[in-house]
């Protein structure tokens, strides 16, 4: 072909003149030789530079995967893209939550304990009380409870710690003062007390029920009326209770005669999650599906408090 027949003319300048500087001219096997090992070397190059591109499929010694280029590039982004994951996954990592389900199901059992009198932060009152029940006798104490071992679930599975005052509900106790103390010592970020109310039959719906600055509480007010907003705002989203008729206003009440309000030292409402002595409040809250979806919103609000969402 005439490529390869004008090859040995221009390689035969080169030999030529060698010789006459008085080396020796190498043969047409040796330029071939000569040709055969650059070629392999140049392919040796393009190899390289190759895989030295893909990066994925080079040896972890190699250098090519390890240059500050492609470590710039990759790291980042990892970050960006695993650390959001992870925080929607467990929004409440590291936050202590206190839950507080009012009453006991053995209070009725043991007057002489329930019936002593602990200072509340402003005055004496009673330890605790049976609470209330529905007219086919469902208690207040069962309600109380069930709700917060979903709330728990909830939040548990959010990456929250959970404090509660107590762990089951077939005891008596513990004090209102000792409940206060429980979550206070646990620092908790923010506290729930878990109720149901004996009003009037005639008067439906919840009521969240917010601290008055008396000493102790202080310096928590401010954060407590915010959580207030949105346990209030969590309950008409998502749960079938309406907005108290009967006791306070608008579904918010201030209360300074409670010892766990007055004593807090963390943000904490108390939730008065409808009214047993009412029929319709009654046949709501008695059930399961109600009940995980008080705490749902229990948990809704939360997470938004803590979380500033």
């Amino acid at each position: 072909m005439p490529a390869e027949q004008t090859e040995p003319s221009r390689l035969a300048a080169p030999a030529r003149a060698g010789a006459r500087a008085g080396g020796r001219a190498p043969t047409r096997a040796r330029w071939l030789l000569i040709r055969i090992l650059a070629a392999a070397a140049a392919t040796g190059l393009i190899t390289s530079a190759c895989s030295a591109g893909a990066g994925s499929g080079a040896s972890p010694a190699s250098p090519a995967t390890s240059t500050p280029s492609a470590t710039a590039a990759s790291t980042p982004s990892a970050t960006a893209t695993s650390t959001p994951a992870a925080a929607r996954a467990k929004p409440l990592a590291g936050k202590v939550v206190g839950i507080d389900p009012g009453h006991n199901g053995l209070n009725g059992t043991d007057p002489a304990y329930i019936d002593r009198q602990i200072w509340n932060g402003r005055f004496w009152e009673d330890c605790d009380t049976t609470g209330t029940e529905t007219d086919s006798g469902y208690t207040e104490a069962q309600f109380n409870f069930n709700v917060a071992s979903y709330l728990r679930g909830y939040l548990r599975r959010a990456g929250a710690r959970v404090v509660m005052t107590r762990r089951n509900n077939h005891g008596v106790g513990p004090c209102v003062n000792r409940r206060a103390e429980i979550i206070d010592r646990a620092h908790a970020s923010v506290a729930i007390d878990i109720h149901a109310d004996g009003g009037p039959s005639w008067g439906r719906g919840f009521t969240v029920l917010e601290p008055v600055a008396d000493g102790p509480n202080d310096k928590v007010i401010t954060a407590s009326v915010r959580f207030g907003r949105d346990v209030r705002s969590a309950f008409l989203a998502g749960t079938p209770m309406q907005r108290s008729d009967y006791y306070g206003q608008d579904g918010v009440i201030f209360r300074d005669d409670l010892a766990g309000l007055n004593l807090t030292t963390v943000p904490k409402v108390l939730i008065e999650c409808g009214n047993m002595r009412n029929a319709a409040d009654a046949a709501l809250l008695t059930t399961a599906s109600v009940q995980r979806q008080i705490a749902r919103a229990l948990d809704a609000a939360i997470t938004r408090f803590l979380t500033h969402r």
